[in-house]
């Protein structure tokens, strides 16, 4: 089936061309929508302001700019999109929010978007299970088991007002629960999501304010790691710096959650730039280690991260994790049009192979499709996300592609490396 264009007029109401086909934008290249899923639950349409939607004719196959404004999906984790939207800039559009803008098209009055589900846990993190009625109350319940932490004050903010799923599983007491630690960072990465140096456009998240002592820590930690099905505790979210630069603070707290209960998975989410801070937090017990990248290549990665450290740096925390039986993940930054290059790819397949990554989770890199175009000029042709996920699976064929962190113990159970 050929999806019609969508697009919106400056007042945001939706509209469907059937005349136009849905097209979306993979490098310097236009394609049709040919992977594409309904939309998702939990995902949104967002209008593109100053930017007018392209699609093809019908009948004479010409590409043609519609009336109004282009639109997009922003899709919920545990989807890959596939093609960013496709449509024409004109003179001088606002700068976009951060977020993961995918193509869009209609079908039979249905909505689909240019997207892979990637993910088997992908159920655990729809919104149906989330800022349900009972939240209040299990946000005031923990603040009256732990009355003066100052961490559960800030994850009550972050569940409530940025309606952040890794903070409400703290109150819900299930899966992934992130504990914030960190103020500052060693990197200066473009599309940071809490900081960002000139502020245009904003970052959509306030970094956090104070250092939490280890008692706060560990109050929190133990609590969910005892009670939660499939419980995680994840150091390092979208609300802090790097937290392997409070490598001492949280080993502290990690030697004592593991006092208090052997249950769950410890996971830091890293930019793997601080081996010795890394090393001490491996030596305390840490489980699993997720490590943020945008490119395996070192110029693309400098230009990105812009950090205080080398891709050499990253390779050699994440072979230390290994070799003491941590669980290491990629975060993998994807963008089409750049992740799927060729090159892209086989640097790629390359550091995976040195350093015996077990798992890749793809990440919709949240940014104005300009603004990376601008950075990083889009103009090779690529092997297609769906492509290129093939050809991680065939190079390294034990490697767990995904969106989200896994239980430590999943990866045993399967025999991975």
């Amino acid at each position: 089936m050929a999806l019609s264009l969508v697009y919106a007029d400056e007042a945001g109401r939706i509209y469907i061309d059937d005349k136009l086909i849905a097209l979306g934008r993979n490098g310097p290249s236009f394609f049709e929508l040919d992977q594409a899923v309904p939309l998702p639950k939990g995902a949104s349409v967002v209008v593109l302001p100053g930017r007018a939607p392209v699609g093809r004719e019908r009948w004479s196959g010409r590409l043609r700019s519609a009336d109004g404004w282009a639109v997009a999906a922003l899709l919920p984790a545990g989807y890959a999109r596939t093609l960013i939207p496709a449509y024409r800039s004109l003179a001088e559009p606002p700068r976009l929010p951060f977020f993961g803008y995918t193509a869009v098209g209609a079908y039979g009055g249905r909505l689909y978007a240019a997207a892979l589900p990637v993910d088997e846990l992908r159920s655990r993190w729809s919104p149906r299970f989330y800022n349900t009625k009972t939240l209040p109350q299990r946000i005031a319940r923990l603040q009256r088991i732990f009355p003066g932490n100052r961490l559960v004050e800030h994850l009550s903010n972050c569940a409530l007002c940025y309606q952040c799923f890794t903070a409400q599983n703290l109150f819900y007491e299930r899966w992934e629960a992130g504990i914030p630690s960190s103020r500052r960072c060693n990197a200066r990465c473009l599309g940071c999501i809490s900081e960002q140096e000139e502020d245009v456009p904003p970052a959509p998240h306030s970094r956090i304010g104070f250092t939490p002592a280890t008692e706060e820590i560990v109050q929190l930690g133990a609590h969910h790691l005892d009670r939660a099905r499939d419980g995680i505790i994840s150091f390092g979210q979208g609300c802090e710096g790097e937290p392997s630069l409070e490598s001492i603070l949280l080993a502290e707290a990690i030697k004592e959650i593991r006092r208090q209960t052997r249950r769950g998975t410890i996971n830091i989410n890293t930019n793997g730039g601080s081996v010795p801070d890394l090393a001490r937090l491996v030596d305390a017990g840490l489980d699993s280690m997720r490590v943020s990248l945008f490119s395996a290549r070192e110029e693309h990665f400098m230009a990105y991260h812009r950090p205080s450290y080398t891709l050499a740096d990253v390779a050699d925390s994440i072979r230390m994790a290994r070799s003491r039986g941590v669980v290491v993940s990629l975060n993998l930054l994807t963008f089409p049009g750049f992740t799927d290059r060729t090159g892209e790819v086989e640097a790629l397949l390359d550091f995976i192979g040195e350093t015996e990554v077990q798992m890749v989770q793809l990440r919709n890199l949240s940014a104005d499709p300009d603004w990376v175009a601008e950075a990083f000029p889009l103009t090779e042709k690529t092997l297609g996300i769906l492509g290129m996920i093939r050809r991680l699976k065939a190079k390294h064929p034990h490697l767990r592609i995904g969106s989200f962190t896994h239980p430590a113990a999943s990866f045993r159970r399967r025999g991975s490396r």
